[in-house]
């Protein structure tokens, strides 16, 4: 922990930074709003205020009280990535409240810890769910699936089933760990590349984080094509791609993924397949309508 004292900053010829009075209003605020009973705590009959005390938030966020008051405080001190995001969810702060305490407190809400549960609105099931025969899902940067529709689970149902390889619905993770023989990618020369070079970028962000090294880590040792691919270190850009896919009920179906990011959600985004042929679109609209026709696992036969 550094502490510089608001006298220093003036002796530098500086004045008090407004963000940080900004985000000492900010972090009162948030603070009222969360109750005892919210976070597991008894509501106690001596509150002299609404919400948590400042004592309360540095225990659970696991950090010390005095530096939690500084921050309050709006204090010149530096704070991690790591514990801001401890603070935050302490606070029960959505991902908008996350990114803004980030730059109030001068730290790039791109180096922090992504959520593995974030808290996604509601409405983007139904607009997933709207999209009919296209088959579309969001994915945190690590390809966690977070929602996906009726279309999307037609065609990768084994990636959407707890049965998924190592028990994750994760898409790269099941695009790997499928054999050779019956992996439904047929230009896998192209996508799987690109697809670890997305990740690896997205890595960037998280290096040292626990959830990501062990992810890493254990798909390196599933699946010796990825760890091929992963210790190139090469890196690629989150765009949209060509995806060539083998149906064992319907055969080849092309489509055209578009990605698109969710800016109330840092670090999630929307991929959407839009079928490139008619033939393509009809042979989608049938695996949704024929649910029997769906293996069990990644591989589509």
């Amino acid at each position: 922990m550094t502490v510089l004292d608001d006298r220093t900053t003036a002796a530098a010829g500086g004045r008090r930074d407004p963000r940080r009075d900004e985000l000492a209003k900010f972090l009162r605020a948030c603070r009222a709003r969360v109750r005892p009973e919210d976070v597991g705590l008894p509501p106690g009959l001596r509150r002299r205020t609404p919400g948590l005390r400042r004592e309360e938030v540095a225990q659970l966020a696991g950090v010390g009280v005095t530096w939690y008051t500084w921050l309050e405080q709006g204090r010149p001190i530096n704070a991690s990535a790591q514990v801001l995001g401890a603070v935050g969810r302490t606070l029960r702060l959505d991902g908008a409240e996350r990114e803004h305490l980030f730059r109030l407190a001068g730290v790039s809400p791109g180096t922090a810890p992504e959520e593995d549960c974030p808290v996604l609105d509601p409405a983007i099931q139904v607009i997933l769910d709207q999209l009919g025969p296209l088959p579309a899902v969001v994915c945190n940067s690590r390809y966690d699936l977070l929602r996906y529709n009726a279309a999307y689970e037609a065609l990768f149902p084994g990636a959407t089933r707890p049965s998924a390889p190592g028990g994750r619905r994760n898409s790269v993770w099941c695009a790997f760990t499928v054999p050779d023989c019956c992996n439904p990618f047929l230009n896998r020369d192209e996508e799987f590349p690109r697809m670890v070079g997305v990740l690896r970028a997205a890595y960037g962000r998280h290096v040292g984080e626990p959830v990501w090294e062990e992810y890493v880590r254990e798909l390196s040792a599933a699946s010796p094509a990825f760890r091929t691919l992963w210790e190139r270190q090469e890196v690629a850009p989150p765009s949209g791609s060509r995806k060539v896919f083998r149906h064992r009920a319907v055969g080849v179906m092309r489509f055209r993924a578009s990605r698109l990011a969710l800016p109330a959600t840092p670090e999630v985004h929307l991929v959407v397949y839009t079928p490139e042929q008619p033939q393509d679109r009809e042979r989608m609209e049938w695996l949704v309508a024929h649910p029997e026709s769906r293996p069990d696992r990644c591989d589509h036969g």
